[in-house]
């Protein structure tokens, strides 16, 4: 996104932050009025079954203010495939995180929503959310429960505006019902629309690759010597960015990557400051073989041509991370075979049980 629509993002938080801060439990009685009367019916839920995996560090979205329930999911994984979440119906959030690609867009090399508008980004997958502190290429957006807001107001991607949305789903017949089954009201308000998609969100949690397994030490995590091999390498050469179980640091660096063809100055938009241009957040290296194209701009399309870029292609830009910075020579030397022994490892990480988990297809 331009600097601009990050500004816009911003504000719709703002306001959407003020609306909340003013009415009990998130709700707008300009717009979408508690009944008055009698008090609701009462109602139950089901609390979900979410576990944190056992290789896997302490979640950071607090739990507590949205507790996960079976009919809360339900209702985010309803809204998630939803097209009218875009303003002409034709986008919805599975549109740009298809579960097959580990719930990224292989298909465009950047960001494509609405009348086949092109954005500025590449798509980063959805997973593993709940472990994160803050999201997209550039941190952005620090609040799970607010993250929807950037790509439906974002006029590239689904062009819709959050009043004129919520409108539309208090209208739909289909969605009465799933707010009542999951908050106790069929009053639609910001706030449970939003804290529903982080639910459904929530359970997409990637930790059954044939590594988990391994690290695990359970059935099925059998390594081959090229793949132990690449591990090695890894924790060598990889770590220090991409670290730890969700493999990544979760901080914002430059690496290197050429900027003939692309100028955008990344986590300096967000923050104004000088020393973040150009730098962007370390993603996760999960179901990397599913999620090509690779880079901010996805520039790459193979896990070759990113071995190649971090062994012989990185430029001696002045914001490059030190740690991509060898005996005062940019790049990380990698010999043929140990690139294809990283390649290797990196393809332990696909977790084929996520990608078919029927739990987060769209809904019959």
């Amino acid at each position: 996104m331009q600097r601009w629509q990050f500004f816009g993002v911003w504000i719709s938080v703002a306001l959407f932050g003020a609306v909340v801060s003013c009415q009990p439990g998130g709700s707008d009685p300009t717009t979408d009025p508690e009944p008055t009367g009698p008090k609701p019916i009462e109602y139950q839920t089901t609390p979900y079954p979410w576990k944190k995996p056992a290789n896997f560090p302490e979640p950071t979205y607090a739990f507590s203010k949205n507790p996960l329930t079976l009919e809360g999911v339900a209702l985010g994984r309803a809204l998630f495939y939803d097209d009218m979440l875009s303003v002409n119906g034709t986008v919805s959030c599975a549109f740009c995180h298809q579960q097959g690609a580990a719930f990224a867009h292989t298909d465009h090399a950047l960001s494509h929503g609405i009348n086949d508008k092109i954005g500025t980004r590449n798509n980063l997958g959805l997973q593993n959310m709940a472990f994160y502190k803050s999201f997209f290429w550039d941190g952005g957006v620090q609040d799970l429960d607010l993250l929807p807001i950037a790509p439906i107001e974002n006029p590239v991607e689904m062009g819709h505006s959050m009043p004129a949305l919520l409108n539309a789903v208090r209208q739909s017949p289909r969605y009465r019902p799933m707010f009542l089954a999951a908050f106790g009201t069929d009053s639609i308000t910001t706030d449970r629309f939003l804290k529903s998609l982080s639910q459904f969100m929530l359970t997409m949690v990637s930790a059954n690759s044939r590594y988990d397994k391994y690290v695990r030490n359970e059935a099925g995590g059998q390594l081959s010597t090229d793949e132990l091999a690449g591990l090695t390498l890894f924790k060598q050469k990889c770590s220090t960015c991409h670290a730890g179980e969700l493999f990544t640091d979760q901080s914002y660096r430059n690496n290197g990557l050429s900027r003939a063809n692309n100028n955008d100055e990344g986590r300096s938009l967000i923050t104004l400051r000088p020393e973040d241009r150009f730098r962007f957040r370390v993603p996760s290296l999960r179901n990397v073989e599913r999620t090509s194209p690779y880079m901010h701009d996805g520039r790459f399309w193979t896990l070759e041509e990113v071995m190649n870029h971090y062994s012989t292609n990185m430029q001696d830009v002045p914001e490059l991370d030190p740690a991509l910075r060898i005996n005062g020579k940019p790049g990380v030397p990698l010999t043929d075979t140990e690139k294809k022994q990283l390649v290797a490892f990196l393809r332990t990480l696909t977790d084929t049980d996520y990608i078919a988990d029927r739990r987060l297809s769209a809904p019959n």
